[in-house]
């Protein structure tokens, strides 16, 4: 795998999903090999989000939330029609979703993943499942979208698809790297 370097600009592609009504699956069962939990952060601290979203993100060059204030995450954070969920397993977290209800009829699954070492052992579709069925819960849903592109992990889109998602437009882009990344090939 190739190493690209702080400063490197690298193209990727966004790919835009929506599902416009709830899908027919049900709840999905707790996966055998966990002995944790999904819990609901109430006021999450900015300092736990970001610990969050630089565990799930390093391997995927997420870095678009390094330049935000505190204050605003914060704010984002403590709005009502915003819910952070952590699966915390043996005492530690090994993933993360957020939901925004903020706009009206539409939830957005803005975050969604697992940290490194955990992905490939049922946690992931199990989580996916609970986030999808968790944003359709919230009365007056009628539309629920999420993003991904080619720098997260190679089997994220095909993941939203086989959940119910489905693609509504892509567009290319390039970002300036922040710190070394070389790409996941998970």
């Amino acid at each position: 795998m190739t190493t690209h370097h702080a400063g490197d600009n690298i193209p990727y592609t966004v790919t835009f999903l929506e599902m416009t009504e709830r899908p027919a699956y049900d709840w999905p069962h707790t996966p055998s090999a966990m002995t944790g939990a999904l819990l609901k952060a109430d006021a999450p601290p900015v300092w736990y989000f970001r610990a969050l979203y630089d565990a799930v993100g390093r391997d995927y060059a997420w870095t678009d939330l390094h330049d935000s204030e505190d204050t605003e995450i914060g704010d984002w954070l403590a709005d009502s029609k915003v819910a952070l969920y952590s699966l915390i397993d043996k005492g530690w977290p090994h993933g993360f979703f957020l939901l925004d209800w903020r706009a009206g009829a539409t939830c957005e699954l803005c975050y969604f993943g697992l940290v490194p070492g955990v992905v490939g052992r049922g946690f992931g579709s199990w989580m996916l499942r609970t986030a999808i069925l968790t944003g359709w819960a919230q009365e007056g849903v009628e539309k629920m979208i999420v993003n991904t592109c080619t720098l997260d992990h190679p089997r994220a889109l095909i993941q939203y698809q086989r959940h119910g998602f489905e693609v509504v437009r892509r567009e290319d882009r390039t970002r300036t790297l922040t710190r070394d990344w070389t790409p996941t090939k998970d």
